[in-house]
């Protein structure tokens, strides 16, 4: 059965759609605007909660807190610099298997997972042993 969308929502979707890496509902507020699909950000907000309980679109939040939203796709996997905020994608992935198994073993039905592993660069960490 295909979930019912509202106007909304369709316009979140298409947009993530042509979006590579995941943006925040403040963007997509804008980016609506400038598209003259303008709605309110407390709708954006509502629309995105919404997707992301149907498994359509993941959130990923980053160090400084801010949530980066995105259409639900492969799994990603980042490592992520506390310092200077880059995250640099990675392939491979140790927990597939796992996620087959605690489907069956939970009864659960899993819709994405993340991955991230959290530390310093190799830029911001020659900077700070020079520091030290």
């Amino acid at each position: 059965m295909k979930a019912v969308r509202t106007r909304s929502q369709e316009r979140i979707l298409n947009l993530l759609k042509t979006v590579k890496q995941g943006i925040s509902a403040q963007d997509i507020y804008v980016e609506l605007r400038n598209r003259d699909q303008s709605m309110g950000l407390a709708t954006v907000y509502r629309s995105l909660e919404t997707l992301k309980l149907e498994g359509m679109v993941q959130v990923r939040t980053l160090a400084n807190g801010e949530a980066l939203y995105s259409l639900v796709q492969q799994d990603k996997h980042h490592l992520t610099c506390l310092q200077c905020g880059t995250s640099i994608p990675i392939n491979q992935c140790p927990a597939h298997e796992l996620e087959a198994q605690l489907q069956v073993t939970h009864n659960f039905k899993i819709f994405y997972h993340t991955l991230e592993f959290f530390g310093l660069c190799n830029q911001c960490h020659i900077n700070q042993a020079a520091m030290d």
